[in-house]
């Protein structure tokens, strides 16, 4: 017997789908991750979606981060004087740097909505405490 991970009905092991309530009985459940590291945004939508919300709140800060970081980068290149001669290479990366984390931080930001209705405009120590809180109370 397979036990579903949703409603906790029994389910015989030949089934593909939960027999009260549908659900794939062989879908994984988010999990909260030991270590989020930004190097993580860079999987794919089907693993992100398997992340903890929790942990795509965290990854979407850091995100949010090296997004800001490649922006600055990027204009105090652009703005040099016009003395100092810039290597093309190196606006190039910055500018595709940045084109990267917006395009990792949109991503991640939908897969928030679908969850939460919506994207969180900052993701503070506050908000992540809040959830963290509430994840220990379940």
């Amino acid at each position: 017997m397979i036990c579903c991970s949703y409603c906790e009905t029994e389910n015989k092991e030949d089934l593909e789908q939960c027999s009260f309530c549908g659900v794939e009985l062989r879908s994984q459940r988010p999990k909260l991750k030991d270590f989020v590291y930004l190097e993580l945004c860079e999987r794919p939508f089907q693993e992100l979606a398997l992340f903890h919300t929790y942990d795509l709140l965290v990854l979407l800060r850091m995100v949010r981060a090296e997004r800001t970081k490649a922006y600055d980068l990027m204009r105090t290149v652009q703005k040099a004087p016009e003395g100092v001669e810039i290597d093309l290479e190196s606006l190039k990366y910055g500018e595709s740097e940045y084109r990267r984390y917006t395009a990792r931080m949109k991503l991640i930001e939908g897969i928030l909505m679908d969850r939460m209705g919506y994207k969180p405009k900052r993701v503070d120590d506050k908000l992540l405490e809040s959830l963290k809180a509430k994840i220990r109370g379940t």
